[in-house]
C-alpha cells in the first residue's frame, strides 16, 4: 500500500495558485484511475483506490500548508505506512514550469509543506516535484506561489497532470526514472521534409541585357535593309 499526498490549501480562494499543483496533481490521478469518492478524515481529504495491482490512498491535507505533517502523519499511522512508502507532489521553484523530478529524502529546502512533514515523519518519503518556475527575487517568492496560473500557463500545466496521472504506475513499481523519463521524454512530432530546391542552371557568364539585346536586333535589320537596296 502507498500513500499519495498531495500539497497545497484548502479553500476556493487557493484553488488555482501555483503553491497548489500538489492538489492538482493528486485530483487528476484520483480521477483517471477511478478512485472512491473523497471523505474527511485525517484533517484533510482521504479517498482509495487501486493503481496496477497496488491500492493506494490519497490524501489532501486541509491543515494549510504548514501544519501538513499533522494530516500526513495521522493517515500513515492509520493505515500503518512507512515513509518510503509516501509519495508527496508539491510545487518547486527551483525547476522551470512544467519540468519535473522525483527524489527520495533530502532536505526540505524551505518548503513550509515539506518541512511540517520532515517534523512529523522525517525525510525519507518520496517527493515528485513539479515546477512552477522562480519570480526571480526572495521579496517575490510569496505573491508567486500564492497567485493563480495564468491563462498562458494552461499550455503546459493541463497536459503535464494528465501525463503524471498517465504515468502513476511507475511510481507505484518504484520506477521513478521510468516515470520521469514517460513524461519528459515524449517524442516531438516530426517536421515534414523540407522541399528539394531547383536548382539553378549554371551562368556561362555574363550576356547582354535586354534592351541591348534589342538595339543590336534593330541595327542588323537596317543593314540588311541598305544591301537590299
Amino acid at each position: 500500500m502507498l500513500l499519495f499526498v498531495g500539497l497545497g490549501n484548502p479553500g476556493a480562494d487557493y484553488a488555482r495558485n501555483r503553491h497548489n499543483i500538489g492538489f492538482m496533481a493528486v485530483d487528476t490521478i484520483v480521477r483517471r484511475h477511478s478512485f472512491s469518492p473523497w471523505r474527511a478524515k485525517f484533517q484533510g481529504e482521504v479517498c482509495e483506490g487501486v493503481i496496477g495491482s497496488e491500492k493506494i490512498v490519497a490524501l489532501k491535507p486541509m491543515t494549510y500548508m504548514n501544519e501538513s505533517g499533522r494530516s500526513v502523519a495521522a493517515c500513515a499511522q492509520f493505515y500503518k505506512i512507512e515513509p518510503k512508502d509516501i509519495v508527496v507532489f508539491h510545487d518547486e521553484l527551483d525547476l522551470d514550469p512544467g519540468r519535473i523530478r522525483v527524489k527520495l529524502g533530502g532536505g526540505h529546502a524551505g518548503h513550509n509543506g515539506l518541512r511540517s512533514i520532515h517534523a512529523h515523519l522525517g525525510p525519507d518519503y518520496r517527493r515528485v516535484r513539479l515546477g512552477i518556475g522562480h519570480p526571480g527575487s526572495k521579496e517575490r517568492v510569496t505573491a508567486h506561489v500564492l497567485g493563480d496560473f495564468a491563462k498562458v500557463d494552461r499550455e503546459w500545466l493541463e497536459p503535464l497532470l494528465d501525463d503524471v496521472a498517465d504515468a502513476a504506475t511507475f511510481l507505484v513499481e518504484s520506477d521513478d526514472t521510468g516515470f520521469m523519463n514517460r513524461i519528459a521524454g515524449k517524442p516531438a512530432e516530426k517536421s515534414a521534409p523540407a522541399k528539394p530546391t531547383p536548382a539553378t542552371p549554371k551562368s556561362t557568364g555574363p550576356g547582354p541585357e535586354p534592351a541591348a539585346r534589342n538595339a543590336m536586333a534593330e541595327t542588323l535589320r537596317r543593314l540588311l535593309a541598305q544591301k537590299k537596296r
